[in-house]
């Protein structure tokens, strides 16, 4: 009789690591006050060129649109302002948290959102900086798992310098974990 050295023992539920309550790292406290601005400013040129369209002299345009018009750019501002409320809002609840074998990413205000990428599975991660990000320090990292074309997870507003000390840790560790 063959003798198995194949084992698969079970794993009691209160044995596995509780996942959502990590020592989680909150993003820079630049990162929410900047997308506020820029959702507000969006919502602002939206509604000037609707209101520039509306009392522009030089073209004159359909009735229809122009009692249209006034009712788009209110719907414009109240959506906007209640985007701009809303993704303030899901901003303080992003985090993340770098383990030594895996990166965290939390997220999502009415439906919790955490992503989990061991580090050996990460095939690159890429820091991202806007126009924006770069004039205020803060920076974005694109984390693409082994076999995905897309990237994995995007943790956003982190400092420069935290974004590049994640970047780098994370390639050096995922090195040293796969060759020994």
């Amino acid at each position: 009789m063959l003798e198995s050295h194949f084992s698969n023992p079970i794993v009691p539920i209160n044995a596995l690591p509780a996942i959502l309550n990590l020592d989680k790292q909150s993003l820079s406290e630049k990162y929410a006050p900047i997308n506020r601005l820029v959702n507000l400013g969006l919502t602002l040129f939206v509604c000037a060129i609707g209101m520039a369209l509306y009392f522009q002299p030089f073209v004159d345009l359909p009735a229809g649109l122009l009692i249209f018009l006034p009712f788009f750019i209110w719907a414009a501002a109240i959506f906007g302002l209640l985007l701009t409320w809303i993704r303030h809002a899901q901003d303080h609840v992003k985090s993340y948290t770098l383990r030594e074998l895996d990166l965290h990413y939390t997220s999502g205000l009415f439906f919790r959102k955490v992503v989990s990428q061991p580090i050996t599975r990460i095939q690159h991660i890429e820091l991202k900086r806007g126009p924006i990000e770069r004039k205020v320090g803060l920076a974005r990292l694109q984390v693409f798992s082994a076999g995905g074309e897309m990237h994995t997870f995007e943790i956003p507003g982190l400092p420069l310098e935290t974004a590049q000390q994640l970047r780098q840790f994370i390639l050096q560790h995922k090195d040293m974990v796969k060759h020994g």
